[in-house]
C-alpha cells in the first residue's frame, strides 16, 4: 500500500490510512486533485475528496503579533477604527528612511510597493524583475523589498536597486522589525505566487491596509478579494487579483492598481475592507475541531483497546 512508482512513500500512506485529510486552504484542497499539483497523489486525493473525506482550511495569522495597532515593531501605530489610516504615510517616510537614509527627498505621494519572501521561482521573483523596470518607467511607484534564496534573483534585484537608486530599494537577507515595517509603510504588497498553498503575507498585508496583489491560486485567491468595479461598488473588494502567472499580467494588475490608489475615497474603502478582515485562529481552529470531532465519531476505539494501546 506504501508503494509508490518504485519507492516508498510515507505520504501516500498518510493520505490513505488517514480518517480525514486537510489542506491549508479550501482552493489548494482542489488544487492538489490535479495533476498540476497532485505530483502523482491527485487519484487517491480525488478518492478522498469523493468521499468528503479532503478538507481545506486556511491557515490563521497571530493578530496579537501582526497588528498595527501595537506593533512594537512600526513607527506610527494606527488601526482601522480610527477612519483614515494616515499614520501610514508616516510608516512610510521612516521605512524608506531605513533602506536609504542618505536620500534627502523622497516622493511621500508616490506609491510605495512592497515585497517580503523567498527570492525563488515559485514565489514568482522572475516576474517581479522583469515587471519593475516597465512600472517604474510608465508609472511614478517606488519599491522596496525584502528577500533572499537563489543567487540569480538577488543578484538580480541588486542590479535594479543600483540601476534606479531613487525608485527601487532592496535588502537582501531577512530582517523581522523591516517585515513588519514595509507591511505599515507600503501601499501595496507584491506576492504574485505561481503556486501559494495559503500564504500569510497577503493577510499581513490585509490587516495592514496594505493592499496585496496577488495571483489567483490556492490561499491567496481564498483570502483577497479582487477590486473589480463590481466588488469596488459593493463594498467587497480588499486587493488586486492576477488572473495568470505572467509578466504581462502582473503589469496590468499593477497598473490598474496605481490608478485606483490615485482615486483616495475609493482607496481608504478598499483599505478599510481590509483592515476588517478577520483571519485570527479562532475560526480556523474551531474548523479543525470539527473535523476532529466528526472524525472521531465515526472511528471510536473501545475502551479496551485503547488500554492496550497504551
Amino acid at each position: 500500500m506504501l508503494e509508490f512508482y518504485g519507492d516508498l512513500s510515507m505520504l501516500k500512506g498518510g493520505i490513505i490510512f488517514s480518517d480525514h485529510v486537510t489542506a491549508v486552504s479550501p482552493t489548494y484542497s482542489a488544487e492538489i486533485c490535479t495533476p498540476a499539483r497532485g505530483f502523482g497523489f491527485e487519484g487517491m486525493l480525488q478518492q478522498r475528496a469523493a468521499k468528503g473525506d479532503l478538507s481545506g482550511i486556511l491557515n490563521g495569522i497571530d493578530t496579537a503579533v501582526w497588528n498595527p495597532a501595537r506593533d512594537p515593531y512600526i513607527a506610527y501605530p494606527y488601526s482601522v477604527e480610527k477612519g483614515r489610516v494616515a499614520q501610514k504615510k508616516r510608516n512610510k517616510q521612516h521605512l524608506l528612511h531605513a533602506f536609504a537614509p542618505a536620500m534627502a527627498q523622497i516622493d511621500m505621494n508616490a506609491p510605495l510597493l512592497g515585497s517580503v519572501g523567498r527570492m525563488v521561482e515559485q514565489k514568482g521573483a522572475d516576474l517581479l524583475l522583469k515587471s519593475i523596470p516597465t512600472l517604474v518607467a510608465e508609472t511614478n511607484a517606488n519599491f522596496v523589498i525584502l528577500g533572499s534564496g537563489e543567487r540569480t534573483y538577488e543578484e538580480g534585484f541588486t542590479a535594479l536597486a543600483q540601476r534606479y537608486p531613487e525608485r527601487v530599494f532592496v535588502r537582501i537577507g531577512y530582517a523581522e522589525d523591516l517585515a513588519h515595517q514595509i507591511e505599515a509603510g507600503a501601499d501595496m504588497f507584491l506576492m504574485p505566487s505561481r503556486f501559494e498553498p495559503c500564504g500569510l503575507n497577503q493577510m499581513y498585508s490585509l490587516a495592514y491596509g496594505t493592499l496585496p496583489i496577488v495571483h489567483a491560486t490556492g490561499g491567496l485567491r481564498d483570502t483577497v478579494v479582487d477590486a473589480s468595479p463590481e466588488a469596488i461598488a459593493a463594498g467587497s473588494a480588499t486587493g488586486f487579483v492576477m488572473q495568470e502567472a505572467t509578466v504581462a499580467e502582473l503589469n496590468r494588475c499593477g497598473k490598474y492598481a496605481l490608478e485606483v490608489y490615485h482615486k483616495p475615497r475609493t482607496w481608504q474603502k478598499l483599505q478599510r475592507n481590509a483592515m476588517l478582515q478577520d483571519f485570527g485562529w479562532q475560526r480556523s481552529a474551531a474548523a479543525y475541531v470539527d473535523i476532529y470531532q466528526d472524525s472521531g465519531a465515526h472511528h471510536k476505539i473501545p475502551s479496551s483497546e485503547t488500554t492496550r494501546s497504551i
